[in-house]
């Protein structure tokens, strides 16, 4: 599913609890819907027309969340027979109501349960996407060949994740998470994503498997409106682990969300139009050999 942590300099004692599987809030997730669209729709904009095989595309959304991205897919490829795979029941759930069946263009969308950490094609595609999800999985370039191997001959694998993990807002979420209030119940919950590697890494990684490969960065400048923006935006992303792991405890919930506001408040604060939150993603874009 999607979404965004930075790594905490400190060392953790080797009993820190592992973070749980994230209960995901598809209504929070929607409430930044504009902004969190806007790099999926950049990419889209780069990805090469899928081959023609005499037959309608078959196209995988890897993390497909509550499926308002995966329906962008269906706009690009109205033939299309489409599946998105999410891990989250929440997600799942809101995205079977709202898109899946057939689309106006004759093709059809579907969504089914899966952990990406696994998750290896069962059948030929002619495009596996993936839209703010991978920065999930920890594993996931290494499942690079075998999902490039999966495509059709000119077929595409085309992600998008972010890369503002040094950021303050994930950066700041890291130190109080491993402060000695929390550090027994969240010690490395806002650490997870170190495994992300540099776009130059992804470039390598893509062509080496034979890809005709695009990589590149874009840093959004987003104007977040409300009080405390910051905040309600990593509440639908980099906060669920948090979120998850103190559910059964509304009070201690309330106490971290009132520290981190604070940290939040004093590394971006309001300006007379809106709050300024820098945004960086990383992009590729690989072509198998036709």
């Amino acid at each position: 599913m999607h979404s965004d942590t930075a790594p905490s300099t400190s060392t953790t004692a080797t009993t820190a609890p592992t973070p749980a599987t994230p209960v995901w809030d598809p209504q929070q997730y929607l409430r930044h819907a504009d902004h969190r669209t806007r790099p999926f729709t950049d990419l889209l904009a780069r990805i090469p027309e899928l081959p023609a095989n005499g037959r309608p595309a078959r196209i995988a959304d890897l993390g497909c969340g509550p499926g308002n991205v995966t329906a962008l897919l269906a706009d690009r490829w109205p033939t299309a027979k489409i599946t998105g795979f999410d891990l989250s029941p929440e997600m799942l759930a809101r995205a079977d109501q709202e898109y899946a069946g057939p689309t106006a263009g004759g093709g059809s969308l579907d969504f089914r349960p899966a952990d990406l950490a696994h998750w290896m094609p069962e059948e030929p595609y002619d495009l596996i996407v993936s839209n703010a999800a991978l920065q999930w999985v920890p594993s996931h370039p290494g499942s690079f060949p075998a999902w490039i191997n999966a495509l059709t001959p000119g077929g595409t694998f085309a992600f998008q994740l972010p890369g503002n993990f040094s950021a303050p807002s994930h950066a700041l979420l890291a130190a109080l998470c491993d402060t000695p209030r929390w550090r027994d119940r969240l010690a490395g919950h806002g650490a997870r994503y170190i495994h992300l590697l540099e776009p130059a890494e992804y470039l390598a990684r893509l062509t080496e498997l034979g890809c005709r490969t695009d990589v590149w960065e874009s840093t959004y400048h987003q104007l977040l409106q409300g009080p405390d923006p910051v905040l309600d935006w990593v509440k639908g992303t980099a906060l669920r682990p948090v979120l998850t792991a103190l559910k059964d405890d509304p009070k201690a919930v309330g106490e971290f969300l009132e520290q981190y506001r604070d940290l939040l408040r004093g590394a971006y604060p309001p300006g007379p139009r809106g709050t300024v939150f820098p945004f960086r993603r990383i992009f590729a874009v690989a072509r198998k050999e036709a």
